[in-house]
């Protein structure tokens, strides 16, 4: 009968443990994969096969004994990191989704809000739009197998037990919420100048013949204004998406 210690299953199990952890907690946080649609046993499943996969690129794990009360601080470690990066690639789709809020903003489109059952939050028509197409975009890029690459590089950055916390020091997380703000502005900004230039001339129109009804004409001008210069700007999306995305997962690299 084949009998095995306590140090020999730590030293085979803890190599697999905490990379698990990790995959498990990014993809948690994960836009696209923590949504409701995506199983709870898919996710285990991707975090299970990432770790695998990635043995051979990861350096050497702590043994550490899981009823100590450094095993507790470590899998704390784990589970911040790959929120903290799934939360990196959020603050992108925030961003994206607050241009397309200002331009349903400028475009009258407001008043057409509806409730968003992924996020669990009230949005507009412009900014769910932007968040889906933010979404395929993410995938068709090729961003979330960057994404695991980071993952696994950042064992190397931020190694399992030294000093678990440290890391949120050197990130600085809480300076996120200004890429939400000027990526958002940067999407936004061409076409809330391109409406606010249509306003302009419809208040004019408005002065010199005010017999015209700028209420029943300005509306679907403005809509479909506004509707032409998405058009066009999408394909400038991909640039400054991507430019962002790159910029925060190179933080974990």
């Amino acid at each position: 009968m084949i009998s095995l210690t306590e140090a020999q299953l730590l030293a085979w199990l803890t190599p697999l443990l905490w990379p698990f952890i990790r995959a498990l907690a990014l993809l948690g946080s994960l836009p696209v994969f923590s949504q409701k649609a995506v199983p709870m046993r898919v996710k285990v499943g991707l975090a299970l096969f990432i770790a695998l996969a990635a043995q051979p690129s990861l350096p050497a794990m702590p043994v550490i004994a899981l009823d100590s009360p450094q095993a507790f601080m470590v899998i704390a470690q784990q589970v911040l990191v790959g929120l903290t990066m799934g939360f990196a690639v959020r603050v992108v789709f925030a961003a994206v989704e607050l241009g397309g809020e200002l331009i349903g903003l400028q475009m009258g489109l407001n008043f057409a809000g509806f409730f968003d059952p992924a996020t669990a939050s009230q949005g507009t028509a412009t900014s769910r739009f932007f968040g889906t197409l933010v979404a395929f975009l993410f995938v068709l890029s090729n961003g979330h197998l960057t994404l695991i690459g980071a993952l696994v590089r950042s064992f190397e950055v931020f190694a399992v037990g030294d000093s678990p916390f440290a890391f949120l020091h050197q990130l600085q997380p809480q300076r996120w919420g200004a890429e939400i703000f000027m990526l958002g502005l940067w999407i936004a900004l061409p076409l809330v100048g391109m409406l606010l230039f249509v306003n302009l001339v419809l208040g004019v129109i408005s002065r010199v013949a005010p017999q015209i009804s700028v209420f029943s004409v300005g509306f679907p001008i403005t809509v479909s204004v506004g509707l032409i210069g998405m058009l066009l700007t999408l394909p400038l999306l991909e640039q400054p998406f991507a430019m962002a995305l790159q910029r925060m997962v190179e933080q974990f690299q």
